[in-house]
């Protein structure tokens, strides 16, 4: 059994002055409090208290090449020898965006941000200037950010509490959201098509975009259905909406084009960031030149004096690079195919109904007697109290997972690792009860 007592100390300390302990909600809420880290390399991660994990977290995914990559951390310093900030334009960032339009279908021309949440509402910006309208449509359980007009819909007091699916009920994350953010979007459940098209015919004149993340990775990492995203694409080019894909996640891990390439179907603008900048601050939209020209002209302001700095640049130049000359990705989906098997088969050996969904490079493990899951519906019928007792025998064990079941392949995880990790679970499913 790991021990946490100088974590417990720094938390103590750290509670004094920081406002519970932490600087982000999520890593309050680990086993048996907020842990404190002091190294990680490749695919490990040591603890404070000496304590080493196999990381599967990735530091919430950005790690794509595991911690401290050496080609990373060598361009940031030399790099960053030269300035940190210019408040004007520099080589690397041209470099970097000409190799992000060469990779992602959608990116004709794009703009770097410092994350997601500001990237995603700069899409609604953009996608509000173009179409004259003001509302955007956004499904059940996707996470788009933690600002308010995002911030709804990613949790709810139950199942029952949602109501009916063609006018469900949406709650708050957070006290504090303005009441008024409520106003801006249409949420509905995810991979029902003919909901959605039902729901965009009667708001056609009201929609300015519809979001998603093509694959729902921050509730249940669940597939869409066959020809879903598809029939979205359909759609928003019928009544001239916005189709806007939140690749925070499938960016650079499912392939260097992202999930737009895996299912070959392109949105008018997308985000990336996480994996891009290998744990930098650094998000990025992309979108066709006939939706980011607005930006261009500057119809559509968009700002930022830490955009782009010298250090973001370069850490995600190097991973790009990395990922080009490596192609890690067919083996990143073995690895992942292969721990998804293990443990699916750990499950079953210990007579527990673990559930495991996913594809290849991010999979979730949950425990329900759901045959399938489809929607956040779907994953509100989980046992998290299972779960949870999961996840700590893991860390316990040395697994580092995320504590919604999130576990991430990264390029310099190995066969080894993963069996490591399936003959942990092996023995914490085995004691369970």
């Amino acid at each position: 059994m790991n021990q946490y007592n100088e974590s417990q100390r720094l938390l103590e300390r750290a509670s004094s002055v920081l406002a519970g302990g932490v600087s982000s909600e999520f890593r309050k809420y680990n086993h048996p409090h907020a842990l404190f880290y002091k190294a990680g390399n490749g695919s490990r991660i040591t603890d404070v208290d000496g304590n080493e994990y196999l990381d599967f977290t990735l530091s919430q995914g950005p790690l794509i090449l595991g911690h401290s990559h050496p080609r990373v951390l060598a361009a940031v310093q030399s790099y960053s020898a030269l300035g940190q900030l210019y408040a004007g334009q520099h080589i690397q960032e041209v470099e970097l965006a000409e190799k992000l339009c060469r990779h992602i279908p959608s990116a004709e021309l794009l703009r770097f941000c410092l994350d997601g949440s500001e990237a995603v509402q700069t899409a609604f910006r953009v996608a509000r200037a173009k179409t004259g309208k003001n509302k955007f449509l956004r499904f059940e359980g996707h996470y788009h950010g933690w600002l308010d007009n995002v911030a709804w819909g990613i949790s709810s007091p139950g199942l029952e509490s949602l109501g009916e699916e063609d006018q469900p009920n949406c709650y708050p994350w957070s006290n504090g959201i303005s009441p008024n953010s409520r106003e801006e979007f249409i949420i509905l459940p995810w991979n029902d098509l003919d909901l959605l098209a039902q729901t965009v015919e009667r708001y056609k004149d009201e929609l300015a975009a519809i979001i998603t993340e093509p694959i729902m990775c921050n509730n249940g990492c669940i597939l869409p259905k066959e020809g879903f995203l598809e029939g979205i694409r359909s759609i928003c080019d019928r009544y001239g909406i916005a189709l806007i894909f939140d690749e925070v996640i499938t960016g650079f891990r499912l392939g260097l084009g992202g999930a737009q390439t895996y299912f070959n179907v392109t949105p008018d603008l997308s985000i990336f960031a996480k994996a891009m900048g290998s744990g930098y601050p650094i998000s990025a939209i992309v979108g066709k030149a006939s939706w980011m020209e607005c930006i261009s002209k500057s119809e559509v302001i968009h700002a930022g004096t830490m955009n782009s700095s010298n250090p973001t640049i370069a850490a995600s130049l190097a991973t790009i690079s990395v990922l080009e000359e490596e192609q890690p990705y067919p083996r990143m989906f073995e690895l992942g195919e292969r721990l998804m098997r293990g443990l699916e088969d750990a499950g079953k050996e210990a007579h527990q109904n673990l559930k495991v969904y996913g594809i290849g490079p991010v999979l979730v493990t949950s425990f329900s007697d759901l045959e399938g899951v489809f929607n956040y519906r779907d994953t509100l019928q989980a046992d998290k109290a299972k779960l949870n007792t999961f996840i700590i025998g893991m860390q316990n064990q040395g697994v580092r997972i995320i504590g919604r079941g999130l576990w991430y392949i990264s390029a310099v995880h190995t066969e080894k690792d993963i069996d490591f990790a399936i003959e942990k679970a092996k023995y914490v499913l085995a004691h369970m009860g």
